[in-house]
């Protein structure tokens, strides 16, 4: 839950901006899709929430126990090829990180995610569909004010040669770096000041991607079923085997950035900071995520409002 932050009619017209305030959907935003790893068919409604609840997961065909699944930091359950989340009676939902990427970066704080099967569809395999479902259903503000996590000393998880970083930034930043034996990735960077507009042009249409060597075994352990060029850039050897070829030159590194901005809003709020991923991965960037709850003195919640912008 964030805290609250109602504020006066007064203070509102001298002082707040639209973006200083929460904002749930217009209207319910429909759509369907197989998923990547499941490779079933699955139809999820993204409906408007109350202010201060965050993103809350609903598996609809789940009816015998609990079947809402909050994103949280302490939810995430695996990390595999995909960010899981779960909740005390068992029920999951799986590869939600490219729908989350997308609600963090357009500003909806508070969503109701209803869905009938066990993963979140993959679509293209990147954030773009997600961001065109979001625009088509619409945003609205709401009555209290949005929350940050402002970084405020370095918080760092390293594994072998693998790092993810915040830092304290007065915005958000995000950086990656990969490095592959294959020539069609070799190694890649980007570093990025980020904001809406800047993951709309930056990073949302950025797919996923995989190898063909891999999918055999990945298959025998019950992922990568729905996967195909359809929805993931495939790998093989050094050739790129999709025939329309990469989005954009380091596709790849643009959508492990993706990734981390998804992976870390189950923290339940935008980040005021500098991430920073080397040969990092979804499990890396949940490592992160619990070592800064775990170190509450690193970091604490504010607004933007000039007036209101101290911890809350």
């Amino acid at each position: 839950m964030r805290p609250s932050g109602r504020v006066s009619e007064r203070g509102r017209r001298r002082v707040l901006r639209a973006q200083d305030f929460q904002h749930t959907l217009q209207g319910p935003a429909i759509f369907a899709g197989v998923g990547v790893h499941t490779g079933a068919y699955t139809r999820v409604a993204v409906r408007p929430a109350p202010t201060n609840s965050g993103i809350v997961f609903v598996r609809t065909d789940v009816t015998d126990r609990d079947n809402r699944v909050p994103a949280t930091g302490e939810a995430v359950t695996k990390t595999q090829l995909g960010t899981v989340i779960e909740n005390a009676a068992g029920v999951s939902v799986s590869t939600i990180e490219h729908l989350m990427a997308a609600l963090v970066m357009l500003g909806v704080d508070n969503a109701i995610v209803e869905l009938d099967g066990p993963e979140m569809p993959i679509m293209d395999g990147s954030s773009l569909p997600f961001v065109q479902i979001l625009d088509r259903a619409g945003r609205r503000q709401q009555d209290a004010l949005r929350t940050y996590i402002e970084i405020l000393e370095p918080i760092e998880f390293i594994d072998g040669d693998k790092r993810a970083t915040l830092t304290p930034s007065d915005q958000f930043e995000v950086a990656f770096e990969i490095r592959f034996p294959s020539a069609a990735i070799g190694r890649q960077a980007v570093d990025l000041v980020m904001d809406e507009q800047a993951f709309r042009d930056e990073l949302a249409d950025c797919r996923t991607f995989g190898f063909l060597h891999e999918v055999e075994y990945l298959r025998s352990i019950g992922l990568a079923r729905g996967g195909s060029m359809e929805n993931a850039v495939v790998i093989e050897g050094d050739r790129i085997l999709n025939p329309e070829g990469l989005r954009r030159p380091d596709e790849f590194v643009r959508h492990k950035a993706l990734d981390a901005i998804g992976d870390l809003y189950v923290l339940g709020a935008p980040i005021l900071g500098r991430f920073e991923g080397v040969l990092a991965g979804h499990s890396l960037n949940n490592q992160l995520v619990r070592a800064l709850l775990a170190a509450p003195q690193s970091w604490r919640y504010r607004t933007l409002a000039p007036e209101l912008a101290q911890a809350v």
